[in-house]
């Protein structure tokens, strides 16, 4: 199963803190709220397999990691909790409805949003339910979260088909603000100087106020937007269907540079990694693309056997991602030379967690993997 949107087309287990868990932290699903897919973790030449949970249905989202338990969530429409360390279930939570969106831990509770249009809250430690809040759309995408103006609270950011960017009270669930774009939204939100940035089915990047909902600026990507962007300093970098990739000044709302391969170009789903001078980002030509951060120009690719949707985390000097042709990789930043792959026989196409010496990724045959290294 490929990961769709659409534009007009149509028991409790211990899991008290060992070793390594006190530090695990993947709280998202690029990692941070700027969604910029990039840790300060190292990864060996090579990975074994640690442990395997097995879910009811598919997993085309990514898991997340937060107070000593990995989060997943599964087409059986379970978000799931397991033991960082041993992969045992601690508890599931059952939302009647399919769920393709990437959960989000933040102070304690964990929110998951479902193609039945609700954002549910929950104890993360327990699972139990604080609240949920109704869209009128399916969520596909990620929620984030962004600073009030003030500082002095966090507030939760979540877009749904209904056309509308969410924003909603991380401790009531109710709405503070809502934004309509009058299409779709497909992705998560990242976000910038306490603004949201976002696009969707309406082939705009928006930057929203986060306190207010109210529009800063809108760029034209010039077609849909069926990913995230990612956010480093005052630049946004995101993919559109057509096969371009954008480079956007957030301030003055101009396109720095814009890069594609007319020849081989397919549709970028996969949300953009950003390291210091360069940008590595997945695409539906089978190859995962690395590209001058400062000039949009190409400086290799490597090819997979299949779709690259999976988002690639950058490790250092080492880069690790999925493709659907049911591998996980980790190649070398510098030259894009392929380092190590496992073969897990299911399409790959949810992004890696990468954390405390691991590498989490979900795939199609509906199991949650953990490899850690060999040494």
């Amino acid at each position: 199963m490929y990961v769709l949107f659409g534009c007009g087309r149509d028991s409790q287990t211990s899991h008290q803190n060992a070793s390594g868990t006190g530090t695990a932290l993947w709280p998202i699903f690029r990692g941070n709220n700027q969604l910029s897919g990039i840790t300060e973790e190292s990864l060996p030449d090579s990975l074994r397999r640690l442990w395997t949970f097995k879910t009811g249905d598919d997993i085309v989202s990514t898991p997340v990691v937060g107070e000593g338990l990995v989060f997943v969530a599964s087409s059986d429409g379970r978000l799931y909790a397991l033991n960082f360390v041993t992969g045992d279930s601690v508890w599931a939570f059952d939302t009647g409805s399919a769920l393709e969106a990437s959960p989000l831990v933040l102070d304690k509770t964990v929110y998951i949003g479902s193609l039945d249009g609700e954002l549910y809250a929950l104890d993360a430690i327990n699972g139990t339910l604080k609240w949920s809040y109704k869209s009128r759309g399916k969520i596909i995408g990620s929620a984030n979260w962004v600073n009030s103006a003030d500082g002095t609270r966090k507030q939760i950011v979540v877009g749904s088909y209904d056309s509308k960017m969410h924003c909603v009270d991380p401790e009531t669930g109710e709405r503070l603000w809502m934004y309509d774009t009058k299409n779709f939204i497909n992705g998560a939100p990242a976000v910038y100087q306490n603004s949201v940035i976002f696009g969707g089915c309406d082939a705009l990047l928006h930057r929203v106020s986060g306190d207010a909902g109210e529009s800063i600026v809108k760029i034209n990507v010039k077609s849909y937007v069926a990913g995230s962007p990612s956010v480093s300093g005052n630049r946004a970098y995101v993919g559109n269907y057509d096969g371009q990739l954008f480079c956007v000044d957030l301030e003055s709302g101009k396109i720095v540079w814009t890069y594609e391969d007319p020849e081989e170009g397919a549709a970028f789903f996969s949300c953009p990694a950003i390291a210091d001078d360069r940008i590595v980002v997945g695409s539906r030509d089978y190859r995962l693309h690395c590209i001058d951060a400062h000039t949009g120009q190409r400086i290799w690719t490597f090819l997979t056997q299949g779709d690259v949707d999976s988002s690639p985390v950058i490790c250092k000097d080492r880069i690790v991602f999925g493709s659907v042709d049911g591998r996980l990789y980790i190649v070398r930043l510098s030259d894009g030379r392929e380092i190590w792959s496992y073969d897990i026989g299911e399409a790959i196409s949810g992004s890696p967690a990468v954390t405390a010496g691991r590498v989490i990724i979900g795939a199609e045959d509906g199991a949650v993997y953990a490899f850690v290294s060999y040494m």
